[in-house]
């Protein structure tokens, strides 16, 4: 009963430290106000947790779990580069949908924690120790896989492919959600298709086939919208100081 407990108080935590995050960012995540907001004791972080550090590592942990299961979301079909089109989409829109969450994930933000990284992917395949953060590369290395299976891609290594490809749909989520590329959704058109093209094709398939598979996983165009971001309420202008004479 008392693990149980302890459990339910973790998980309301975490759920909790992760509508906070995306409500004020990392700087609006407080030990106190977190406690209160899971209905818990006030020393509730730091027993479950050790501390703000611990916190930071749970919710960037949890925040891969939610991410993955977003990515299983995405079709699998009979196009291997579709389904690597489509699953970058899947990410773009997990990123668009939680901005603050993940750059905690990938460490644009994160106060005295961030991503438990520890490996090498060029060296050791995979880009963390925890399987958390892992299972979504692991995703994309597979679909990279049956793409160079089916003659889509030359064979190769997938890990450096599939690192390739996750550069540069990570490189532009970030400069969209901080509204480098507006909030039409024009920039998935005109920069990211066209770079995800030519980088297929760089990778040896043909443009025609690669365009192809393209026109497949694009879903209606009015979905691509960039979400605005939410604007800060106004600061009062402090008042003019008399100088004192």
């Amino acid at each position: 009963m008392a693990e149980q407990q302890a459990g339910d108080t973790r998980r309301r935590l975490v759920d909790a430290g992760l509508e906070m995050l995306e409500q004020g960012g990392p700087e609006g995540l407080k030990a106190r106000a977190l406690s209160a907001a899971a209905g818990a004791s006030t020393m509730a972080v730091y027993t479950h947790f050790g501390g703000m550090a611990g916190l930071y590592e749970a919710l960037t942990l949890e925040a891969f779990v939610r991410f993955d299961r977003r990515l299983a979301q995405a079709p699998v079909t009979d196009d291997p580069v579709a389904d690597i089109f489509t699953l970058g989409l899947a990410y773009r829109d997990y990123a668009l949908a939680h901005p603050q969450r993940y750059r905690l994930m990938f460490g644009a933000t994160a106060p005295g924690a961030g991503t438990p990284v520890g490996h090498d992917l060029t060296a050791e395949g995979t880009p963390a120790l925890r399987p958390e953060v892992n299972a979504p590369f692991d995703r994309l290395s597979e679909r990279v896989r049956r793409a160079m299976a089916a003659g889509r891609m030359r064979r190769g290594d997938p890990v450096a492919a599939a690192g390739q490809v996750w550069s540069m749909v990570h490189g532009y989520v970030l400069l969209e959600i901080t509204g480098w590329f507006g909030y039409e959704g024009r920039g998935v058109f005109d920069v990211l298709a066209p770079h995800a093209v030519n980088l297929v094709v760089g990778l040896g398939d043909d443009r025609a086939a690669t365009e192809s598979s393209l026109v497949a996983a694009a879903p209606d165009p009015a979905g691509l919208r960039t979400p605005p971001r939410p604007v800060p309420p106004a600061r009062a202008s402090p008042g003019r100081r008399r100088r004192n004479r």
